[in-house]
């Protein structure tokens, strides 16, 4: 059974991990689309209307792979998750549902007339058909969040005699506290990705001095959404889903910040430190007291549970992955903050296009927004372990009995091959994309 349940979560996590890097682009690169397409309706400059195309295109890309890696997770469902599916479906199935008829819908067939339809419709439908992307892109994210929401902290539900779940409050599964705070927080988190993306893109250009003007536009752009975008997932979201974990997933906090023992006058709070399991503290700790309580509660010597406060089968299941999971994406977020101050201020004294050892910066570090965001995703999830739905369905209550693990183990090889090739396309086609550039190709 406990090969079971691990082969079934690291085909899911490997499954979503790798479908994760496509949303996460498109999500906030509608919004940057939306804002040039906006510029072009008000200063009529041909290169905001062709930065708007240009980026569309890299967004096609990045929606058709979402598309074809999200199908496998929906069949893991049925597959390597059936119990779980039969006693949440009722739940689950609605916001799940909501997000194929609604957003991924109206994402989709607007994205096809944004693409071919700018000549039939007129610049003003064109705008609105960009901005009907953005709205079913994040729309989609709202419904999955709504899902994932959901299983962190259960709402508006009752459990039958044969232990289904049955939903009492349609209206509880997006009034959930749990729900906003993480939406806005995932989604600003997608705006740093695109924000990050689109400087790269940019000081590659200024770089190779090809598309010098597009150049110039694309770091101006991704610098300022990155700056505001870094900012806001640090606060007031960041800040918001921690208070939210340390009111509802109690243990689950004590493990992200890697308190072992409950500190009687106010917790300090983790720089660095590593995790030891078998003595139950942080070797190498550098910590600064009180202030986690005061970031957390607003008061000084405010006492926070820590791990001995909790039964062992209550802890999460994989406390060092977790712990560094959250100590990464924290530090990424302060680097991206940093950087991003550093690169308005070159921008604001009009050096940024010229300072070489910052644009090579920018250039490459396109990749750290996507860990960053990976590794949240991972803090939500092993957070909620050893649950699927936190306090009510254990995670080894909800996997399928008749899925082996070595069928399990087969099919995950069998998704490793086939998406490194998906990888390997998919880079080609965004590079040769980049390659061409934004500019219209003359004929």
């Amino acid at each position: 059974m406990e090969d079971m349940i691990f082969y079934d979560r690291l085909q899911f996590a490997f499954t979503i991990t790798f479908h994760y890097l496509f949303p996460q682009l498109t999500m906030g690169l509608s919004l940057i689309i939306v804002f040039f397409k906006w510029k072009y309706l008000r200063k009529k400059e041909e290169k905001h209307n062709d930065s708007a195309k240009f980026f569309m295109k890299i967004f096609a890309i990045n929606f058709t792979m979402g598309v074809v890696t999200g199908i496998p997770m929906e069949f893991q469902f049925g597959t390597n998750w059936a119990k779980f599916s039969e006693l949440t479906g009722g739940i689950i199935g609605q916001t799940l549902a909501m997000e194929g008829v609604f957003s991924f819908f109206l994402e989709s067939s607007f994205l096809a007339l944004f693409i071919f339809g700018e000549k039939l419709m007129g610049q003003k439908l064109h705008f609105l058909t960009g901005f009907l992307v953005f709205l079913g892109s994040w729309a989609s994210g709202y419904f999955i969040l709504a899902t994932n929401a959901w299983m962190q902290h259960p709402v508006g539900y009752e459990i039958l005699d044969n232990g289904v779940f049955v939903l009492k409050n349609f209206s509880a599964l997006f009034s959930n506290p749990w729900l906003l705070p993480a939406f806005l927080h995932n989604q600003f988190a997608s705006v740093v990705t695109s924000s990050f993306v689109v400087a790269s893109i940019g000081a590659f250009y200024i770089l190779s001095e090809k598309n010098i003007e597009y150049g110039k536009l694309f770091l101006k752009t991704g610098v300022i959404f990155g700056l505001v975008s870094s900012l806001l997932v640090a606060f007031p979201t960041g800040d918001w889903n921690a208070k939210n974990v340390a009111k509802y997933q109690p243990a689950a906090f004590a493990a992200m910040e890697g308190i072992f023992e409950t500190e009687e006058a106010g917790s300090e709070i983790v720089l660095i430190g590593q995790p030891d399991m078998v003595e139950k503290k942080l070797d190498n700790k550098i910590a600064v007291p009180k202030i986690l309580s005061f970031l957390t509660h607003g008061e000084w010597d405010k006492q926070i549970p820590g791990m001995d406060q909790f039964k062992e089968d209550e802890l999460p299941t994989n406390i060092p992955a977790l712990y560094y999971s959250y100590h990464i994406m924290v530090g990424l977020g302060t680097i991206f903050i940093g950087i991003m101050v550093l690169a308005v201020f070159f921008l604001r004294k009009e050096k940024l296009y010229t300072f070489k050892p910052l644009l090579w910066t920018i250039m490459f570090l396109f990749p750290f927004p996507y860990i960053a965001n990976t590794t949240g995703w991972y803090v939500a999830e092993l957070g909620r372990q050893p649950y699927l739905v936190y306090g009510l369905l254990r995670t080894v209550d909800g996997v399928s009995p008749t899925v082996s693990s070595g069928n399990t183990l087969f099919t995950l090889l069998g998704f490793v091959g086939l998406y490194i090739l998906l990888g390997l396309l998919f880079l080609l086609l965004v590079g040769k994309t980049i390659y061409q550039g934004p500019e219209p190709q003359k004929h």
